[in-house]
């Protein structure tokens, strides 16, 4: 039933309303009737936008994406193509627009064999509706693809386990059913698929793993960010930039994103995109402690050569967006040579531009915020936006105005909470700057309890939008009644390079400093109690938390805490997790280098000024902060400490939580924490 009211909601064309009284007040249980636009793709003539829509179901306990189509005149209505909850993804057009190639998991029951067995496969729809079509039938599933419109080919990886022969290859053979560090990774192949001919050939057989792959539209190219192996280690440092031509695969010069003095090393690479001509394709280079870089490779003859964006204008030096982990900003290209991408400036995302010779010129537009994706089809672009009143709507202008969908009509009537962005000065005097949320109705000289809800990262921020996030306390705490002051404390960014840059060495320090005058601030201005302030966070946000709490001689009392996913050990952060660059570079160094640093970093060994009652979260299966600090904070509360704790592990969750039970569960247990510890305190 939920998912035909969605289906009637979203057919209505997009018409002006009176509006309805704010009369919902909002609580946990709403989170499951929100809807999520998550990817578009214009038809090539501009008169289409298909997208993704992410619904949730209570009783498969997540949420998936179908496919829908709309006209961009503004006069149709929505139409659903896809009902199987598949999760279709990824939509790119066909040539002559008439259909729709996307990738999505179809199962049917009692099949075994591939399209119908639940992995991956590409499939093609009419774009008039009708049954999907298997365009490709892999046994395992294909892990990405793409679609050369001029040449009428589909392109697709597969994955496979590669035993490396070395001297022990014989004995981890005989014994396979054991674990080994090494020895056995995950390499991918690359075919084309004649979609007149049905004919496939492989293409790429390089013993290497590809984390992602474009074509250009002709097929004769193929950019891959390429591995030795699917781990994150090998991802974030080793990975590179490979081109396919002719049945060569070449590497271009890895230098500006490897070897670049004024970054780190350890890049994440990703957002790859060809120019219309397939002469020149770009990529986005994602640091942790540094900002995020441009690249693109060009062709000279039988050379390439690859070079980092200038970012330097008259009005400042523009920051691309960029959250890394696959969760990067989309680049495309556009008409006349311009690429087009994200930047980020206080809380506010925009379209950037960059033509040929130029830096990269931002398209940021005060009191717009925020572009979350976007899509171009010659001249018209289409935009997934998220103002500070809504949640995101499919817009045909980047200022929000013209929507052509909204995805959460029912909302009208919830008290939704106010946000702003807000700014403070730090105690070394820089601007800190953050994102402020107060609750519906309220009135300037109301005293709030306040909840300091911190971002993870740290090298991202909290965007001005209206966001409801059950891991960062986004929306169920102001609808709560508490003020919600989320921090983009030092190193986060949107704020300039050297923002970004001064955390390294510095955490557990400065960052904390900037949180605590974010926190006085508020005090001063009449907004929070001084008697009733809290901190919750996940990931860094979590770390962060536990440096809070463990802090001797705070300025600031915190009577409640959520620790989510937090780090307590920086040296077994750097042991234990799946992304060991990340302490090597905010720490300059490995443990035996830098031991004083990772001492000072941890707060293991502030543990004991803990009085502060801590709720702790995390997933039982989560691979970027293992459990260990989570149950080693909740040991020494609980059995050393005598302070109030409970412990909440999510079983087989990974770094985020995936489950709607599970994040609705995280949404009540830090409610109530809060409403026992911190809104009743005195």
């Amino acid at each position: 039933m939920r998912c035909l009211f969605v289906a009637v909601v979203l057919a209505l064309p997009s018409v002006a309303v009176a509006q309805e009284a704010r009369t919902h007040d909002i609580v946990p249980d709403d989170y499951s009737t929100l809807n999520a636009i998550t990817e578009i793709a214009v038809s090539p003539d501009g008169k289409q936008v298909a997208y993704c829509l992410g619904t949730w179901d209570k009783a498969e306990d997540n949420r998936k994406t179908d496919l829908w189509v709309i006209s961009t005149d503004g006069k149709g209505k929505s139409t659903r193509l896809t009902f199987d909850r598949a999760n279709d993804r990824h939509p790119k057009w066909s040539a002559d627009g008439k259909a729709i190639y996307f990738l999505g998991n179809r199962k049917r029951a009692a099949e075994t064999k591939a399209p119908f067995d639940g992995t991956a496969q590409v499939w093609r729809i009419d774009a008039a509706g009708g049954e999907p079509k298997a365009v490709t039938r892999e046994a395992g599933g294909v892990s990405g693809y793409d679609y050369a419109a001029k040449a009428e080919a589909v392109f697709y990886s597969t994955d496979a386990d590669h035993a490396d022969d070395d001297e022990f290859a014989k004995l981890r053979a005989k014994y396979g059913k054991v674990e080994y560090g090494h020895g056995k990774r995950k390499v991918s192949e690359i075919h084309r698929l004649d979609v007149i001919s049905w004919r496939t050939e492989r293409v790429v057989a390089d013993k290497r793993y590809v984390r992602e792959f474009v074509v250009t539209q002709d097929g004769k190219k193929i950019a891959m960010i390429s591995a030795f192996d699917d781990t994150v280690v090998k991802s974030e440092g080793e990975s590179r930039v490979d081109v396919w031509e002719g049945g060569k695969v070449t590497t271009p010069p890895t230098d500006a994103y490897r070897k670049n003095p004024k970054n780190s090393p350890y890049a994440w690479l990703e957002n790859l995109c060809w120019s219309p001509d397939g002469t020149k394709f770009a990529f986005t280079a994602v640091h942790d402690a540094f900002p995020a870089e441009i690249l693109v490779g060009g062709e000279a003859g039988s050379q390439w050569s690859v070079e980092r964006v200038n970012r330097e204008t008259d009005k400042g030096r523009w920051e691309v967006v960029g959250y890394g982990r696959g969760l990067g900003a989309p680049m495309k290209w556009g008409t006349n040579d311009v690429l087009l991408t994200l930047t980020e400036r206080q809380g506010v995302t925009g379209l950037g531009t960059l033509t040929k010779g130029s830096a990269l010129a931002s398209g940021i537009a005060e009191g717009n915020p925020n572009i979350l994706g976007f899509d171009i089809s010659g001249s018209p672009e289409y935009f997934i936006h998220a103002p500070r009143t809504s949640f995101p709507v499919l817009t045909s202008r980047w200022d929000g105005s013209a929507v052509l969908v909204d995805p959460n009509p029912h909302v009208a009537t919830w008290k939704l909470p106010s946000v702003q962005h807000v700014t403070w000065k730090g105690p070394d005097g820089a601007e800190v700057g953050g994102v402020l949320e107060l609750p519906y109705g309220y009135k300037k000289g109301d005293k709030l309890p306040l909840v300091v809800a911190i971002h993870g990262g740290p090298t991202t921020s909290t965007k001005a939008d209206l966001n409801f996030d059950p891991h960062n306390g986004r929306l169920y705490f102001a609808a709560a009644g508490y003020a919600v002051l989320l921090p983009n404390y030092r190193g986060s960014t949107g704020y300039g390079d050297k923002f970004v840059t001064d955390l390294i060495g510095r955490e557990n320090d400065i960052e904390v400093k900037d949180i605590l005058a974010g926190i006085q601030h508020l005090i001063k201005e009449g907004i929070a109690d001084e008697n009733r302030v809290g901190c919750m966070g996940w990931s860094n946000g979590g770390y962060l938390t536990n440096c809070l709490i463990t802090l001797k001689d705070s300025p600031v009392k915190f009577k409640a805490a959520s620790s989510g996913a937090g780090i307590v050990d920086t040296v077994a952060e750097w042991g234990f997790n799946d992304e060991p660059a990340y302490p090597i570079v905010f720490k300059k160094g490995l443990p035996w280098e830098q031991p004083d640093v990772y001492r000072k970093t941890s707060p293991t060994y502030g543990l004991g000024n803990v009085t502060t009652p801590t709720l702790v979260h995390v997933g039982g299966g989560d691979e970027r902060c293992p459990p260990g600090h989570s149950r080693m904070l909740y040991r020494a509360l609980k059995e050393n400490l005598k302070v109030p704790t409970e412990l909440v592990v999510y079983s087989g969750e990974p770094h985020g939580l995936t489950k709607l039970s599970n994040r609705k569960a995280k949404m009540e247990w830090d409610l109530a924490w809060f409403d026992k510890y911190l809104k009743g305190a005195k």
